[in-house]
């Protein structure tokens, strides 16, 4: 295991190689230690690698690296997640650029039923702020985990609003798990890792350098079910992670404001030119996305079982395996065509015998 850790993370120090780089040479050659063992013609003959980036892969030495931040990783208890991983976030496999590894420190299971993201300006208003503690505490019954950036604003009053209310919380760091950023929520990050945790693609070491938040962003927009922008001007971090969500197919929600409020400019033109969906509350959301539908009995349910076609009893048994499965999945997993399980898919829904969440997620009741 420390071995493959070791190639795992020496394959994101490669200069030239990015997140998408990365897993194409993963889906060609199956782990990251046969990537470094492959030949320079086997390499270059991959698509998007060419022959420098071959030459990068052959001439990288720097394993030191990797094995200083195998030891920060065995010292502070943190979990490497790599692509592979079961307990990777599974949302962010939909994404084309999601990170081949993250650094996760926590006990909070990335992979819930239910997840969205909070993000939002720096310096809100009294609206925004008593927005985002009602709509958190809203969020209560369902068990929602609530991830967003852990800065100042928007992101710090969402995460402090779960932990009030015992609410499972992730924070999405642009550097590494060595430090806290800003400083000033360091009790709040402590507060954060008895029920959620704190997240990052960066190693030890990396400081919170402009570029870093970007994608940071792209995390915070990917792993979620939906992403909820509260109070923001018509420029900056929070209009980038909603482009992202929009681009990764997530459901974008937008607190309406004032037209003459500044920090209301962002979500009035999200909304204005259907980026996303006017905001009200938490149980509009909750309506939306499927999330307050009444659960089946088991008695119930076991009825339903008995009455089901061969197509829909093998899809049932394979959403069984897990909490959440990808359409994609299903489609591999029970050999039938598209159609086939288009079908299934859709009886068992009229049935409630599944729900379709967003990102082309299949639960089932």
């Amino acid at each position: 295991m420390a071995n493959d850790l070791l190639y795992q993370i020496a394959l994101t120090l490669i200069p030239n190689i990015g997140s998408v780089q990365a897993k194409t040479l993963l889906a060609h050659f199956g782990d990251a230690e046969s990537v470094f063992k492959a030949s320079r013609k086997k390499l270059e003959a991959i698509e998007q690698i060419g022959s420098v980036r071959a030459g990068s892969i052959k001439t990288f030495e720097d394993f030191a690296t990797a094995e200083k931040e195998i030891e920060f990783i065995t010292r502070y208890k943190i979990h490497p997640l790599f692509i592979t991983d079961k307990n990777y976030p599974q949302r962010l496999l939909n994404c084309f650029d999601a990170p081949v590894l993250l650094y996760y420190r926590g006990n909070t299971p990335l992979n819930t039923s239910r997840v969205v993201s909070i993000i939002g300006t720096r310096s809100c208003t009294d609206y925004g702020k008593q927005f985002t503690e009602k709509f958190v505490a809203d969020l209560r019954e369902q068990q929602v985990l609530v991830v967003s950036g852990l800065a100042f604003g928007i992101d710090a009053i969402a995460h402090k609003a779960a932990v009030q209310n015992n609410l499972p919380t992730v924070g999405v760091l642009a550097h590494g798990l060595d430090c806290i950023y800003p400083p000033k929520h360091r009790n709040l990050a402590k507060d954060m890792l008895q029920n959620g945790g704190l997240l990052t693609e960066f190693r030890q070491d990396a400081k919170p350098d402009k570029h870093n938040f970007p994608r940071r962003n792209r995390i915070v927009a990917g792993m979620a079910d939906a992403t909820i922008v509260i109070e923001t001007a018509i420029k900056g971090g929070s209009m980038i992670t909603a482009e992202l969500a929009r681009n990764y197919n997530r459901d974008v929600f937008a607190l309406p404001g004032r037209i003459t409020d500044s920090k209301s400019d962002g979500c009035n033109y999200l909304i204005k030119h259907n980026h996303a969906v006017l905001l009200t509350d938490a149980k509009q959301l909750m309506e939306t996305l499927g999330w307050q539908q009444k659960k089946v009995s088991p008695k119930t349910q076991q009825s339903l079982f008995n009455d089901l076609s061969k197509d829909e009893a093998l899809i049932v048994e394979i959403l069984r395996q897990k909490e959440h499965t990808h359409v994609d999945e299903l489609f591999l997993k029970s050999g039938l065509s598209s159609s086939s399980v288009a079908a299934a898919m859709l009886n068992l829904e009229l049935q409630a015998v599944i729900t379709s969440l967003p990102g082309k997620i299949i639960r089932l009741n």
